[in-house]
């Protein structure tokens, strides 16, 4: 049997898994057809190898549940008398997956086996674990020329490298000839400087010489949580991304697995790729946020397409109306991330309050001759033609101000009992629209007040478990993050929360809402702030804590959203 190359060079940490430490289940089925949809299995077998060597072997018929045609049989010689007693795939398939656990399959042909086997879990309702897959007709491609062999099928293969075993489409002999095609393969893979599992499922067809060549680029960059920016040749930003592991990350731009074309084109232009380290994954969140924002790199889509965001206020007049804007006044609901969801929210409080949609300004005495439509549908009282005065207006105003300010929800109780009485009237498109409208204000006024809870905040510190005895750390100063680090196991954790607060970025609350935090990193840290796991160790409120909350964030933060106005607790 051949053996696997006994190299040194394997060993070395930053190679990945040497070959010889893989285990590859090599396995082949036998099938009623060709269609894994459809077609179903009738003979499963793999044999485990490491190191050159044979660890376990796994063999079973299963019986179809329906005839085999044929021509199967005339191929492969398995009759319904043999499968007639041979257990059903779903008894099959938990002791076949144990067997395949932890280990990389390998097979000829191998998206035909794994499709099924993937098809087969899905009908058994079993998880397909998704193990790395090596197929050894696409490995023969890149290392056989065609000097060497006239062709890649199974038995042409099994002759030309000497293999042990002549398949003869019975499962366990044509798993046993694959293995000895996969040695021999992988005696010639050296060469071309493969040396490990990562090193071997890279090496397709797809990857680029170019792409290859730059997974230099990966070396050297630690395997920690961070943020990595891959430079061009003038030293501008091309990309940036984040992972919970820097290097493993990185290699994956130089594999099969990168198909995004204008990913790939901007690895052949890389020239380096620049990192920083994070104490975790929400620094790492926040730092590329913040990176994307000063250097716009042109391959990222957040840069072709900016996540823009509204705002719904009252305007400053006598007889105020809604308005949508960028940029938050100090009462203001949202934030929305599409101007429509803007606009519906606007046209639901309209609805509710018989707030005036026009644009006119309006004097006190009015300013039209005769009101416009909305009027006649009494869903505005016109004090552009002097029917309501400052004082009757201000009626339908309040409703309004209170929504925005979260001190009131009667426009609420109006829109729902507005789609009571639709659904009465057996209007029911109407009341669909209604109730559209208003879920979608529910959830804005919902989202804003929290999240506007966390921007009023002058500091929180909060605690994650690391998940191997240590502590994961926040300083959060109105919404941002401004300080991160981390307690390993052993370490008291209370002095690296004093360090982290007393070199915590200093944090000047904006005027708005979110006391101008950035949404999406207001919004990240508000995530990792309410995870489960998530704990405060220390807090500075700008006004009482609500009744009703206890030591996690995730409970706080539900009662603070709904226990006041948020960004008036300041006063």
């Amino acid at each position: 049997m051949s053996r696997l190359p006994q190299d040194p060079q394997l060993s070395f940490e930053e190679l990945g898994q040497p070959l010889r430490d893989v285990s590859f289940v090599v396995l082949d089925l036998e099938t009623t057809g060709g269609r894994g949809s459809s077609d179903e299995i009738t003979e499963i077998a793999a044999v485990k190898v490491r190191g050159g060597e044979t660890v376990g072997e796994f063999s079973t018929l299963v019986n179809p549940g329906r005839p085999i045609p044929p021509g199967i049989v005339s191929i492969t010689g398995i009759t319904d008398e043999m499968v007639a007693e041979a257990p059903a795939v779903t008894s099959v398939l938990p002791s076949f997956l144990e067997f395949c656990a932890g280990s990389t399959l390998v097979a000829h042909n191998a998206s035909f086996d794994t499709g099924f086997l993937r098809a087969a879990c899905e009908r058994a309702e079993l998880h397909w674990p998704k193990p790395p897959v090596v197929c050894t007709v696409r490995l023969s491609r890149r290392v056989l020329s065609r000097e060497e062999t006239p062709n890649h099928k199974l038995a042409t293969l099994a002759h030309v490298l000497g293999a042990r075993t002549a398949p003869r489409h019975r499962a366990l002999d044509d798993a046993r000839a694959t293995v000895d095609v996969l040695h021999a393969l992988l005696e010639r893979v050296g060469t071309h400087h493969v040396y490990s599992l990562e090193d071997l499922l890279d090496f397709l067809p797809e990857v680029t010489a170019r792409q290859r060549r730059n997974r230099t680029l990966a070396e050297g960059l630690p395997d920690t949580p961070g943020v990595y920016l891959f430079r061009g040749p003038n030293e501008e930003v091309l990309y940036i991304g984040t992972a919970t592991n820097l290097r493993r990350r990185v290699r994956q731009y130089f594999t099969a697995g990168e198909r995004r074309g204008r990913i790939r084109e901007m690895v052949a232009l890389a020239h380096r790729v620049e990192h920083v380290e994070c104490a975790h994954a929400l620094e790492a969140e926040v730092r590329e946020l913040r990176l994307l924002e000063a250097h716009q790199p042109r391959y990222n889509r957040r840069s072709k397409f900016p996540r823009a965001v509204w705002w719904v206020s009252l305007t400053d007049e006598m007889f105020p109306r809604l308005t949508i804007t960028r940029k938050p006044r100090p009462a203001a609901l949202g934030p929305f991330r599409g101007r429509n969801t803007a606009k519906n929210a606007v046209e639901a409080l309209q609805d509710a309050t018989r707030l005036r949609g026009c644009t006119d300004r309006i004097p006190v005495a009015g300013s039209r001759q005769h009101p416009c439509a909305a009027y006649e549908m009494g869903r505005c009282g016109a004090p552009c033609v002097g029917h309501e005065g400052v004082a009757e207006y201000e009626a339908h105003v309040v409703p309004v101000r209170e929504v925005l300010s979260g001190s009131g929800d009667s426009a609420l109780r109006r829109l729902r009992a507005t789609i009571g009485d639709l659904a009465e009237e057996q209007r029911f498109e109407d009341a669909a629209t209604h109730r559209d409208r208003l879920v979608e204000l529910v959830r804005a006024l919902d989202r804003g007040q929290r999240l506007a809870a966390l921007a009023a905040i002058p500091e929180l510190v909060a605690a994650r478990p690391d998940g191997s005895g240590g502590w994961l750390f926040a300083v959060v100063r109105h919404g941002r993050l401004a300080s991160a680090g981390t307690a390993p196991r052993g370490t008291a954790p209370m002095p690296v929360v004093d360090r982290l607060q007393a070199a915590a970025q200093t944090v000047l609350p904006g005027p708005g809402p979110l006391r101008d935090a950035p949404v999406d990193e207001l919004g990240a840290v508000y995530r990792w702030l309410t995870a489960e796991d998530s704990r405060m160790v220390r807090c500075e409120l700008p006004w009482a804590e609500p009744a009703g909350a206890a030591g996690s964030w995730r409970e706080w933060a539900k009662a603070a959203a709904t226990a006041r106005t948020p960004y008036e607790g300041a006063d």
